[in-house]
């Protein structure tokens, strides 16, 4: 049975920085549904009603163009371990770039890593706990320098070009707000 509350727990505070890994899903009215693996040590629980991540640049921006359309963001956390446990987050997505007068001080408790393009933060509006006996038992190999290594071969030039050419609009033309 699922069980329900209005806030992030201290107890899935703990077990969501436990997790090497964490799922993202928004929508707009119309157009495809954006479901994204995020990694990298990027989340964090800000307060028991408000979290977020560092959303580092990749090959679109559907989260944040599905953010500025409708705002509904909801988030997964699962153990891979013996521990059989999903978590949801659902809430409201605000976005937060560099150039936003909030985005240093907001900012500080995430780690420093090349390539990141903006804050997702999120009002939580209620959680659920369920089981996650289907899901197998893994073990983690190790984080994928890939996205790192990218970024710092870019630079910042390269990274501000990379995301106007790519990251301006969603796949259905939704404006991903980039230079709002």
């Amino acid at each position: 049975m699922a069980d329900f509350d209005d806030h992030i727990s201290e107890k899935y505070a703990a077990f969501i920085a436990e997790q090497p890994m964490f799922f993202t899903a928004t929508a707009c009215k119309d157009g495809r549904i954006n479901l994204s693996p995020k990694g990298m040590d990027c989340f964090r629980v800000l307060s028991p009603k408000l979290c977020g991540y560092l959303d580092a640049t990749g090959s679109g921006n559907e989260t944040s163009a599905h953010i500025k359309n409708d705002g509904r963001i909801t988030l997964m956390f699962n153990s891979f371990t013996r521990t059989a446990t999903i978590y949801r987050v659902y809430g409201r997505g605000r976005v937060v770039r560099p150039h936003h007068a909030d985005y240093v001080t907001l900012k500080a408790p995430f780690p420093d890593f090349p390539g990141v393009r903006q804050i997702i933060l999120i009002e939580v509006e209620s959680t659920q706990k369920s089981c996650g006996y289907a899901v197998p038992e893994m073990e983690l190999k190790g984080e994928r320098q890939t996205l790192k290594k990218w970024a710092e071969n870019k630079g910042a030039d390269g990274l501000r070009q990379y995301q106007a050419d790519n990251n301006t609009v969603s796949i259905d033309g939704f404006e991903a707000g980039l230079n709002d």
